[in-house]
């Protein structure tokens, strides 16, 4: 059961890596860069607010995963 939770660790590290490429650069920046007022408005929620939220908390719960923090005996 160990070895899957570190797996599963691994895999929300990929997840949280993914999640940063799509929020930054398919979201966040064409928003951004976009001339309509509703879409900047849009981009900057997404750049500053949701990505941070996101990947931070994809990237913790995986890194703690991996290095056997969630494990039954310590």
């Amino acid at each position: 059961m160990n070895a899957i939770k570190q797996i599963l660790g691994v895999l929300w590290v990929i997840l949280a890596v993914a999640a940063a490429y799509f929020c930054v650069f398919e979201f966040g920046l064409p928003k951004l860069l976009s001339d309509k007022q509703d879409d900047l408005v849009f981009g900057i929620i997404i750049l500053f607010i949701l990505t941070p939220l996101i990947v931070l908390g994809l990237g913790t719960f995986g890194y703690f995963a991996v290095i056997g923090e969630y494990n039954e005996k310590k």
